[in-house]
């Protein structure tokens, strides 16, 4: 557990009923790698950038706990294995992800996620404005402060999703994909036609609406930087991947956009209940070693990256698309 976060039964408590995030405090740290000439060539020429680089990186944490196995979608009783995993990830788990990250002097983000893991897409807007009012409400009394970004669960946002995020004041979401490596001012939901075969397709040959900005700044989402699928065993994931394939999995995307781009934010997501497993844990070592060899790389929050994309110090991405209907 880290020295500077302490397990009262408050914050126990908060973790088991529900997740609604917490704000992890480490001391910031900006790590610039060797150097050196190196026989593996991706190492030399990361050792010799064209031009400076700025690299953002940063873990988001999805500490759902119990309240995952809570939500069974059809009021089904919960299993009380599955419950237990639960506790695990907010104890057991936590404890060593907090360990990680003060070990690498890393700050890392938890934010506002839902109530009991709430799908938004299957909500109506009364429902998920009355969760976002009651979690964003409790978790400002427990922090003594105002949340700044939220993370739809299971990455499902509603159609209502970013109006109910401006409306309440935050500043940055981490649930949509319109890019992969760069922030962006997040559109609002446009209207999609959805194919419907028992009617004449002229009902459903219609453009998307034209994408609108909205006042959020998005860190982006990615299914392909997120531990779950790959670790979790059942409830979406695969359970039993090879860490080695995922570690090259994500050292190539960050290879790569290392290459391509002077700029780009690179956010990880993981769960405690998964991450905090040993050989997951061992993988994130592997990780940060690897992206700690290029220059330029800074461990921040989700809130700082946006701060810097807000004050221009650090550039976007433009969404653009659709049509005026």
């Amino acid at each position: 557990m880290a020295s500077s976060v302490s397990r009262g039964p408050k914050l126990t408590n908060l973790l088991l009923c529900c997740f609604i995030g917490i704000f992890i405090p480490f001391t910031l740290a900006s790590h610039h790698g060797p150097s050196g000439v190196s026989d593996d060539p991706k190492m030399e020429s990361r050792a010799k950038p064209t031009q400076p680089k700025r690299v953002l990186c940063g873990y988001g944490i999805d500490l759902d706990a119990v309240s995952l196995w809570a939500n069974t979608g059809d009021g089904t009783s919960a299993n009380p294995s599955d419950i237990s995993r639960g506790i695990y990830g907010a104890t057991v788990g936590v404890d060593r992800v907090l360990s990680f990250l003060d070990r690498h002097h890393i700050k890392a983000t938890c934010g506002l996620h839902g109530f009991t893991h709430e799908h938004m897409s299957a909500l109506n807007a009364s429902q998920e404005e009355e969760i976002l009012s009651v979690s964003l409400d409790k978790l400002s009394k427990f922090l003594g402060k105002k949340p700044s970004g939220w993370t739809a669960p299971a990455w499902t946002p509603s159609p209502h999703t970013v109006q109910l995020l401006e409306k309440y004041g935050l500043e940055y979401d981490h649930s949509f994909m319109h890019h992969d490596s760069q922030m962006y001012k997040l559109p609002y939901v446009p209207t999609v036609k959805a194919t419907d075969v028992t009617k004449s397709p002229s009902t459903w040959m219609q453009p998307m609406s034209e994408l609108r900005a909205s006042s959020i700044v998005e860190i982006p989402a990615n299914w392909h930087l997120d531990d779950w699928p790959a670790f979790n065993v059942g409830n979406g994931g695969n359970g039993y991947i090879d860490t080695d394939l995922i570690f090259k999995m994500w050292t190539e995307q960050f290879d790569f956009y290392y290459q391509e781009y002077d700029s780009f934010v690179f956010p990880i997501t993981i769960h405690p209940q998964v991450s905090g497993k040993p050989h997951v844990l061992r993988m994130h070592e592997r990780l940060l070693k690897h992206i700690n060899s290029y220059e330029g790389v800074e461990w921040m929050t989700m809130v700082e990256m946006s701060n810097l994309y807000k004050s221009g110090q650090i550039p976007g991405h433009v969404v653009e698309g659709g049509a005026a209907l």
